[in-house]
């Protein structure tokens, strides 16, 4: 930031005497008491149109050092012992009150150009004067954290404010916001789903590429030309216009099979990905399966075992990418339990069927059950309707903002939801090392990702790991493709994938667990920090992380477009001249 900016947004300096609140009493290497001279006044103060409590906890102020300034925030404010016998509920503020505060040190601004950066450059002294931060510098902590400044006007993102009643507003480049991933979290009512829905409005109004992973159908809201719905199974209540999609079979991969089927025991296991294996050849080589399997029952083995071993194929077959058509799959497992060779010897046949294939009977009642399951209609029975993948491709392509892709209608039966959204997970993945995003980057916002990461599925012998977005978090951004989380339970994302996050917006969290999590994930955020978590209002948030060593708290701006988050309506339904009670 050069210093003609500092001297446009602070024509009369950041040290305001209107705004002093006291003297440095006690330094620590992680504090600095003050003594408080207008703590004992009735209320704050109000100074160039903002509300300054001079002197009231969670406040920033800013040291005047010997060398440089320091940015703190107050965490404690107390009296001594005589005098605090002294207050009563009929004080009516006494500025004679001797109260002491302490200061949580956050980070040193520099003189010239105020860029702030982490840590203490030179500790003050006694004495030195302390003084509450102007609104104006908190909302700007993102811009002066940065050192180098883009000659044109950059694309932001106005997230909320310091004080709403005060030209306070807080804006941050996307390269900050999502570059190291995001996470959006929060107890329920704490304005986690306003926080996401005010991003993605911001995203949109800019030449984003945002695909979202709605899972309760609460985004549906978002319209216009540049937005795009598909829908997976029959959602309750949808978005106009939004497209009734499939999701293709040949999406799937081994471990996702593994997931849905569940084989248990020694035997389930090595038949169903036997079968897998020979359905692929099927579909390699077609003339080998003339009804869409390959039958081994006293069968010839030649054949099979050749083209087996074809240069073109072998590399393949045992490719957990390789498609296949799973309608066979059951067939293909009574065609896998045979004796290696027939009766009498014979090495060139398979033999008959032998006894595995009672051990089988539960996986494929299992196999039958998925297939049918109504939880599945949109991947095995939905043949006509589009397919989610051809929408993605065109998203990718085209010029939309964002894709809205809703899963309220797929049912958590079989792990549908969450086997489901990980195929979509792995396909963008898959075309994020492609190259598909390195031209336009892409953010992917997982709502309830609690419900998605760190899953495992299956049984002692196969477990089946749902780790798609975990990848995503891991190695997308080298590609191109960011994500962003949005959960009210941060206990149950695995901490590897939320240290991955470079940027935490947190709102308020009543779990002493949930921040707990918090605390190990950010580095950033300490005990002292983490203490205001609880207390934060409605639509309050604390914005952590890498980019932000300095924890910044604000009020969220209200979406436009809010997000339908449905609910029984008991005063509507339950009064008694609710219109079927008549």
């Amino acid at each position: 930031m050069s210093t003609l900016s500092i001297d446009v947004e602070f024509p009369r300096g950041l040290l305001r005497p209107e705004l002093f609140l006291g003297v440095a009493s006690s330094i620590t290497a992680r504090t600095v008491g003050v003594n408080l001279s207008e703590a004992g006044r009735a209320s704050g103060s109000h100074y160039s149109g903002g509300r300054y409590g001079r002197g009231e906890v969670g406040e920033f102020v800013l040291i005047e050092g010997q060398q440089s300034l320091l940015l703190g925030r107050i965490a404690e404010i107390r009296l001594r012992e005589p005098e605090r016998r002294s207050i009563k509920r009929d004080l009516a503020g006494n500025s004679d009150l001797d109260a002491l505060g302490q200061i949580q040190l956050l980070g040193s601004v520099a003189m010239d150009d105020l860029v702030v950066t982490a840590g203490v450059d030179a500790y003050p002294r006694l004495g030195d004067r302390i003084y509450a931060a102007p609104h104006r510098f908190i909302a700007l902590l993102p811009r002066l954290m940065e050192r180098d400044e883009a000659d044109c006007e950059p694309v932001t993102i106005n997230l909320g404010a310091v004080d709403l009643a005060h030209d306070s507003a807080v804006s941050i480049k996307p390269e900050r916001l999502f570059g190291r991933h995001c996470a959006i979290l929060g107890a329920t009512g704490g304005g986690k789903s306003w926080t996401t829905a005010r991003i993605i409005e911001e995203c949109i109004k800019n030449n984003a590429k945002l695909i979202l992973i709605d899972a309760t159908g609460e985004y549906r809201g978002f319209d216009g030309d540049e937005v795009t719905h598909c829908h997976l199974g029959e959602p309750i209540d949808n978005a106009v216009g939004s497209i009734a999609s499939s999701l293709p079979p040949t999406s799937f991969q081994e471990p996702d099979f593994l997931a849905l089927f569940e084989p248990a025991g020694k035997v389930q296991g090595p038949k169903l990905r036997a079968a897998m294996k020979s359905l692929r050849l099927a579909e390699l080589r077609p003339d080998l399966a003339p009804d869409y399997y390959i039958k081994k029952i006293n069968q010839q083995k030649a054949a099979v075992e050749d083209a087996e071993k074809e240069p073109g194929i072998a590399s393949k077959l045992d490719d957990p990418r390789q498609p296949f058509d799973v309608r066979y799959l059951v067939k293909q497992i009574e065609q896998e339990c045979v004796w290696p060779e027939p009766f009498g010897g014979d090495s060139t046949r398979w033999g008959k069927e032998d006894g595995n294939f009672s051990h089988c009977l539960s996986l494929v009642a299992r196999i039958n059950g998925v297939l049918t399951s109504p939880a599945f209609a949109c991947v095995f029975e939905a043949d006509d309707a589009p397919a989610l993948t051809t929408s993605i491709e065109n998203f990718i392509a085209g010029t939309d903002r964002l894709l809205r892709i809703c899963l309220n209608g797929v049912a958590y039966e079989y792990h549908a939801r969450e086997i489901i959204a990980n195929v979509i997970g792995r396909h963008l993945l898959t075309k994020a090392r492609a190259g598909a995003f390195r031209q336009r980057p892409t953010v992917v916002i997982v709502d309830e990702a609690h419900n998605f990461l760190g899953r495992h599925i299956g049984t002692e012998d196969f477990t089946a790991r749902l780790d798609a977005f975990e990848l995503i978090a891991k190695e997308g951004r080298k590609y191109g493709l960011n994500i962003c989380l949005a959960s009210q339970r941060p206990r149950d994302i695995t901490e590897g994938v939320l240290s991955q996050m470079g940027t935490l917006i947190v709102h308020r969290l009543t779990n002493d667990q949930d921040r707990g999590v918090v605390e190990r994930a950010c580095g950033e955020i300490d005990r002292a920090a983490s203490a205001f978590l609880p207390n934060l209002r409605p639509g309050e948030a604390a914005i952590i992380g890498t980019d932000f060593p300095i924890p910044l708290t604000i009020q969220i701006h209200e979406p436009s477009t809010k997000p339908e988050l449905g609910g029984p309506k008991y005063q509507e339904h339950w009064s008694p001249t609710h219109p079927g009670l008549i």
